[in-house]
């Protein structure tokens, strides 16, 4: 099949250009000049032709930190990875990457495994696996080789969660030495979990129970200690790392700090911190736990330093941590305790949208827009150029974005298999109206016209920043 994407203005990394468009299969085929008429001799053998005129035209987004069907607390994010893949599609994400969750005492193959089950046949776009290593012995430092050779060579390890996915810092020492051998990528959860944990017990025995207090227990300064530790233990051993989700103003001075020295250190933020704030976990009634998610959201006042730190590059990616657990009776399990509240909170298709506001309150350029969702997450996880451009042999995941559409955000309207929207009724400048998946109209116009098992696995290279 082929597809002629005429009279759009095709944004990448390097810039935004007036660029028509050939797909030709699953890649895009050729670009050329509007002006040129190749378009023209395009069209005449073509399946299908999109006027994008007034339209942006953008590689498809690249989310690289989902959890679908996660297990937490005693439940499951609530999303699928059908339900969660398709609701990615609908806001012009075409690929993410997933954490398989090695439990403790199992094996990192058997995980893989696992999410193999999970996602084969059921995705509706591409997507990848990190893997979660939660148990560090002798055996599973020597599976992390077979993991890279099956295309998964991320690792994901915790500061938090003592009991769960806690990792000491022998442990972690050990994980980075070996991801350091093999050409791998650490990823780390940065926040103090031991002196967390004694926070949340006085808490709950002074009858601190609200959900605030999921926000208060986790001050700013852990998660800044623990960015820190980790920096260093990353510098002793010569791994890269890469900080998930952060959240504050002090854990980014961190990263910065190492980025100056010219140390591997990488970090990505979310929608969540640039957009929501401390205030939104202290709403009455128990709607506060609809924002529990680890890191907490932080007072207000951190969010202009998080878009700094995207402007100057010292934030490389943003991506959702989606994580979804409905209010009704997964959220509820944490009323009158907030530490049995599920961590997590949806975001998967509203990641373009609201990155996109950012542009509009001229936070970002439109080309940092497109790095910072799409491009740099490709080449930080092995894509590029296969996914992250739209260019000759890249996939053709293309996005038509239309940035004059006025939407409005609710549980009502949107995609994600929970039970309310961490947004609700947010008014944002910008719409996607067509999305294209390997060369497939999966969206156009407000239809769903993709399927359930067309998205595959994607085997990925090393990551493409380090020296």
């Amino acid at each position: 099949m082929s597809i002629v994407i005429r009279d759009g203005l095709v944004i990448t990394a390097t810039g935004a250009t007036p660029t028509d468009v050939l797909v030709s299969g699953e890649r895009v085929a050729a670009l050329a000049s509007p002006d040129s008429g190749l378009a023209d001799r395009w069209v005449t053998g073509a399946d299908q032709v999109i006027d994008a005129t007034g339209r942006y035209v953008i590689p498809g987004g690249v989310d690289v930190h989902t959890h679908l069907e996660m297990p937490f607390g005693g439940t499951f994010s609530s999303d699928t990875f059908e339900t969660g893949t398709i609701a990615a599609a609908w806001g012009g994400t075409t690929t993410i990457i997933d954490f398989a969750v090695q439990p403790k005492g199992s094996s990192l193959l058997s995980a893989l495994d696992r999410w193999h089950e999970k996602a084969d046949g059921q995705a509706a776009v591409d997507y990848g696996f990190h893997l979660i290593l939660s148990d560090v012995n002798d055996a599973t430092l020597k599976e992390m080789d077979a993991c890279v050779d099956a295309g998964v060579n991320s690792f994901k390890m915790f500061m938090a969660y003592p009991g769960v996915f806690y990792a000491t810092d022998g442990d972690i020492l050990r994980a980075m030495s070996r991801a350091r051998d093999i050409g791998a990528m650490v990823m780390m959860h940065a926040e103090n979990g031991i002196a967390i944990d004694q926070l949340v017990t006085e808490a709950l025995a002074e009858g601190r129970t609200e959900p605030v207090h999921h926000g208060v227990t986790r001050p700013t300064e852990l998660e800044a200690e623990a960015t820190h530790r980790a920096i260093a233990l990353a510098k002793v051993t010569g791994s890269p790392l890469y900080i998930v989700h952060l959240s504050a103003s002090e854990a980014l001075s961190a990263v910065t700090a190492a980025r100056d020295t010219g140390q591997n250190v990488f970090a990505e933020t979310c929608p969540q911190y640039l957009f929501l704030s401390l205030d939104d976990l202290d709403r009455p009634d128990f709607e506060g736990a609809k924002y529990v998610a680890s890191p907490p959201l932080r007072p207000r006042s951190h969010q202009a330093e998080l878009w700094r730190g995207l402007r100057t590059n010292d934030l490389s990616v943003v991506s959702t941590d989606h994580c979804p657990f409905c209010f009704k009776e997964q959220k509820e399990l944490g009323r009158g305790d907030f530490s049995k509240i599920p961590n997590g909170m949806p975001g998967v298709e509203h990641r373009m949208d609201l990155l996109h506001q950012g542009v509009v309150r001229g936070e970002i350029s439109l080309p940092r827009w497109v790095e910072i969702t799409s491009t740099t997450p490709a080449r930080m996880f092995g894509l590029y150029p296969r996914k992250g451009t739209i260019g000759p042999g890249s996939d053709a995941d293309i996005v038509i974005y239309d940035p004059r559409a006025v939407q409005t955000l609710s549980v009502q309207t949107h995609h994600m298999n929970v039970d309310y929207s961490a947004y609700e009724g947010l008014q944002v400048l910008g719409r996607v109206e067509t999305v294209v998946s390997r060369g497939q109209v999966v969206l156009d116009r407000g239809s769903f016209l993709g399927r359930t098992g067309h998205g595959r696995f994607l085997a990925r290279e090393p990551c493409q920043y380090l020296h």
